[in-house]
């Protein structure tokens, strides 16, 4: 009896506790535990903003810029609030900070639909971003960041500038409500007027405010406008840093051979012969760290010495698991797995199979995705110092503070002995949140005898050592009623899941059995089906996969966009006046689909393509990252039965747009991205190898081939949403209907290729 005492009473202090945590406010995201450092005259007046006496405004970043136009978006939110000068707002990467943990991403990996609102949902909204607050990780990715930054962000600024307001206005001894700010100013009716560097150092000593009031929409100057990208002119003229321009002093590097067998390890090596090589510092095998693969190093005292001289090791390798696995057997083992059962249902309404039983008539379909490799234009790389008991890492990561954490557990220190310096990343699409190649560099580091150390990947160990986007099959079926009219639909899908992977990888953690990005792009979609069953199983396969651009978006459009065309082509129905049909109860995804017809001229017939052939369209409408997209895709069959894709007309609502010109450069990115993988890429694999070796083998669509891409944003005073991601998943399904408008021919596994 004390015992069960014990435990009861310890259960409820338990309970009690997390109730009272759970009424208490929200962790502040404006200040830092520690104090922001500075340089010169610079006066920092909360965790994302620092003034100088020169007037110029430093905004701390939190997020990895890797193309996407991020820092500027960011940027412009602080800069719009404190009413600071353009020109002379600069950015810095922030330091590691629980208020800059990502919010949004976690949020969003939740398995609701979008459309989905109740009691619970908000309830587990709630406590996981307070969850998030406390014990989350700065990392860049989800095409979160506006969207998770939207209010801070404004709020810092906001703060900021009550806090000049205040010292001005103790200064000119004037109530603060008098006086008001404009471009880097602060003035007053009587003629006073003191720069925002004036005043930093006073305003720092103002309380900071405990509420502020943001400005109206309809006063904004900076939000909505087309600004130039704030790094742009660093990478016109070469001073842009990246990872691999580091350069400290004393600098050696490393090039490594990693077993070609995913996952495989060293069993032995012979550096004899790389030893006699000019330049040679050391050789040494490493783990397979995070996830990914061992092998081998060579530590050179240039780059090229140390690529000549891995390649000169003779290594036997333990090949692992995966020694008997191939893109056949992947096939084979997820189709096996559909035999089964369907798995974890993500979407349900009503009885499936009573609806399928009773319909007059039913469809199916099975689809194919490969994996995908993230193919980013600057190879892995990281340069680490090992010395003093202590780490300086200078690394191009989405995920900051897990790098952190990852090179102090290799080296066997705390946390706080590892500094991370971020660097700006030449392209990522999630490559950059994984840790392997950074573990493996500090590891690496450690025997260079204190020198710093630049581990640098080539093209082939980048392609074949990938955490792909996962091989998926899903299967279809759609019922209608006598008048054609479609009663049911299911959906289910096998793949290996990532979320449980990673969480592995990067923390430790147990396997958990759900993953949402499995199915996301299947059971999220807006579609009214009377009656549906969306969902997915999960298959164990000796492969790394990992967060490609769009994550399960990436091929569940393609699967749920190119069905719902099969759909309508049976009822013979009109595809865009299929899909309105399914639309009465989401006006915002109806008329992101009706701007798309009327911009693509959908219902007047196409002219033939300059040779002669002729063309079709198709259309695409996708929701993904809070954002809906439409695209209508023009192609035609050139020789060989190439498919040629000459127009895409891209719609997107993004909630408010922070700035269009990156909302349009993101557009086409993710269009060109997605047109590549619709018709040229594939990952193979045989006996556990990768085949695809470089970008000759996985190639991205050339500015000649390249359509030309018209992209129209919706207005909207919505919270702003995702655009790094959306753009993606739309293009593939959007190619693969017009084909079948063309041809007749349903071409239903990616890439796109009439065999």
């Amino acid at each position: 009896m004390k015992r069960r005492t014990f435990v009861i009473g310890g259960a409820g202090a338990v309970g009690a506790l997390l109730v009272g945590w759970s009424v208490l406010p929200a962790r502040q995201r404006l200040t830092t535990d520690a104090p922001l450092p500075v340089e010169g005259t610079q006066t920092a007046l909360n965790g994302w903003v620092k003034i100088a006496a020169d007037n110029s405004v430093t905004i701390m970043m939190s997020k990895a810029e890797m193309g996407q136009g991020v820092h500027t978006g960011l940027a412009m939110l602080l800069a719009e609030e404190l009413d600071a000068d353009w020109s002379r707002v600069r950015v810095e990467d922030a330091p590691i900070d629980n208020i800059y943990n990502s919010v949004q991403n976690v949020i969003d990996d939740l398995p609701f639909r979008p459309d989905h609102d109740s009691i619970t949902k908000r309830a587990v909204v709630w406590y996981t971003r307070k969850l998030t607050r406390e014990a989350g990780t700065m990392m860049t990715g989800g095409s979160s960041s506006i969207n998770d930054l939207w209010t801070p962000m404004r709020e810092a600024g906001a703060s900021a500038r009550a806090m000049l307001i205040g010292a001005a206005a103790a200064q000119w001894h004037v109530a603060p409500g008098e006086c008001a700010t404009q471009g880097g100013y602060v003035t007053h009716p009587s003629g006073h007027k003191a720069s925002f560097g004036e005043l930093s150092s006073m305003a720092a000593q103002q309380p900071l405010p405990r509420k502020v009031a943001l400005k109206n929409p309809a006063n904004f100057t900076l939000i909505g406008k087309p600004l130039r990208r704030i790094e742009a002119a660093s990478k016109i003229n070469g001073s842009a840093r990246f990872g691999i321009d580091v350069l400290p002093d004393g600098l050696l590097y490393a090039s490594v051979v990693m077993c070609p067998t995913l996952g495989g390890t060293v069993a032995s090596f012979d550096a004899s012969a790389a030893q006699r090589m000019r330049g040679f510092v050391k050789a040494l095998a490493f783990e397979p760290y995070a996830g990914g693969t061992g092998g081998v190093a060579v530590i050179a005292d240039n780059p090229f010495r140390a690529t000549n001289a891995v390649d000169a090791i003779k290594v036997t390798w333990q090949h692992g698991a995966a020694a008997t696995l191939s893109s056949a057997e992947v096939e084979r083992r997820l189709a096996l797995a559909l035999d089964d059962g369907d798995g974890h249902a993500y979407y349900r309404r009503g009885d499936i199979n009573d609806a399928l039983s009773g319909a007059a008539r039913t469809i199916t379909a099975e689809y194919h995705a490969p994996y995908l490799a993230h193919g980013a234009v600057e190879p892995l790389n990281c340069t680490v110092q090992v010395a003093d008991g202590a780490a300086t890492v200078w690394v191009s990561t989405q995920t900051p503070a897990l790098a952190r954490r990852h090179v102090a557990k290799v080296l066997h220190i705390d946390d706080d002995k590892v500094h991370v310096h971020a660097q700006l990343l030449g392209g990522a699409f999630g490559r950059r949140l994984e840790t392997d190649y950074i573990a493996q560099a500090a590891a690496i580091a450690r025997e260079a005898g204190g020198r710093p150390v630049q581990t640098l990947w080539s093209r082939a160990q980048d392609f074949t050592h990938d955490f792909y986007r996962p091989a998926c099959v899903s299967r279809l079926k759609a019922g209608f009623d006598d008048n054609g009219k479609l009663v049911a639909w299911h959906s289910a899908s096998a793949s290996q899941a990532i979320v449980p992977e990673a969480l592995a990888r990067y923390y430790g953690a147990p396997r958990i059995p759900l993953d949402k990005t499995t199915a996301e792009g299947a059971f999220d979609q807006p579609y009214e089906w009377p009656t549906a069953r969306v969902a997915h199983k999960i298959v164990d396969l000796p492969v790394p996969v990992g967060f490609w651009r769009s994550v399960g978006h990436s091929h569940q459009a393609f699967f749920t966009e190119s069905f719902t065309d099969e759909i309508a082509a049976a009822t013979s129905q009109d595809p865009i006046a299929f899909r309105s049909a399914l639309l009465a109860q989401h006006p915002r995804h109806l008329a992101v689909l009706q701007r798309v017809a009327a911009l693509s001229d959908w219902t007047h017939p196409l002219t033939s393509a300059a040779d002669g052939a002729p063309r079709a369209r198709g259309v695409a409408l996708h929701e993904a990252f809070g954002s809906v997209v439409a695209q209508v895709a023009e192609v035609s069959i050139g020789p060989h039965r190439m498919i040629r894709v000459h127009r895409v007309v891209c719609v997107i609502d993004c909630g408010l747009p922070v700035n269009p010109n990156l909302i349009r450069q993101q557009m086409e990115s993710g269009i060109v991205f997605g047109l590549s993988a619709a018709l040229q890429d594939e990952i193979t694999i045989v006996n556990g190898q990768v085949e695809q070796k470089n970008f000759v083998d996985f190639p991205v669509v050339r500015i000649n081939d390249c359509p030309i891409i018209e992209v129209d944003i919706m207005p909207s005073q919505l919270h702003p949403q995702g655009v790094g991601e959306p753009g993606v998943p739309p293009i593939a399904p959007a190619v693969a209907n017009a084909v079948f408008a063309l041809t007749g021919k349903r071409l239903r596994t990616l890439p796109l290729k009439f065999t």
